[in-house]
This record gives C-alpha cells, structure tokens and sequence, in this order.
C-alpha cells in the first residue's frame, strides 16, 4: 500500500529493495528511486503490532499508540545503518488502529504529495482511510483463523 501511494504521487519506487540487505538477510520493505527529503532517497519498512501481545500489554495499557512507538524504534535501530545516505521512516501500526508518530508524519506527507499531483485535496484522509481498511481485514484474518474446528460429533 506505501509503495502505491508512492506512486500515486508521482515517484517510482521499488519493493524489497536489493543491496540493502543487512548481515541476517532482510532488508526493508521498500525504497523511492528519487531523493524525497534532504537530497536522500526515503526507505520504509511496515509492522503490524498486535497490542494485546504479552510484550506490549503493559506500555499499551498506559498509552493509545505505545506498542507502535516500540516497534518503530526497534525498526529504526534495525536499519541504523541506512541513516546516513537514505531517509528511513519506520511504520508500525498496532491492530487496533494507532500509527506511530513518524509514521503519521511521513504519511501526512505523502499525502499531500498525492494531493499536489492528483488535485484532490482529499488524498492525506483517503490515505489513512486505506491503512484503516488493510488494519481491519489483517484483523479480520487473524480472527477468522483463530477459530478452531471441533471434531464432528459421530
């Protein structure tokens, strides 16, 4: 979903981006082939954090976006090695409905990049209404699998 909105703005990018792999193997979920911001081409990386986890119970207990905000600074530290010649921006989002702060401002800005070359003013909501909907069909697989089948009663 970053990579087209990527596009609807008008700048080509790549999914799974080669030569930025790190030592293990993985590497981000994407990078722009053009500079975005301070001369530096932007890569993104995206989580989805279940904020009922064991984990992230107890900091997501005290604060709405807690479980994105520890998962988008693991992020960050995971590609620290990108920092200097790429602009990362890590996106998590939690399973019920909160972005990480960067994540917010990132996307914000996206947004008015597609705004900017669509016209359509309402490019930044539609935006975070098409996260809304991925978050909420993830949830709706996870739930669906959840289930389990008793054995058929003889």
């Amino acid at each position: 979903m970053v990579a087209r909105a990527f596009s609807s703005a008008g700048v080509p990018d790549v999914k799974q981006p080669a030569g930025l792999c790190r030592t293990d193997g993985k590497g981000p979920d994407g990078m722009t082939l053009i500079h975005w911001k301070a001369g530096k081409p932007v890569v993104w990386d995206v989580t989805t954090i279940c904020t009922s986890a064991s984990s992230y119970i107890d900091s997501s207990a005290r604060e709405a976006d807690a479980a994105a905000e520890i998962a988008a600074m693991r992020k960050t530290a995971k590609y620290s090695n990108l920092s200097s010649q790429h602009t990362f921006y890590p996106t998590a989002v939690e399973t019920l409905g909160p972005l990480n702060e960067d994540a917010r401002l990132s996307l914000s800005d996206l947004g008015r990049r597609i705004s900017a070359a669509s016209g359509d003013l309402r490019q930044v909501s539609f935006l975070f209404q098409k996260i809304s909907v991925v978050v909420q069909r993830f949830n709706a697989v996870l739930l669906h699998n959840s289930f389990v089948k008793d054995a058929q009663p003889e």
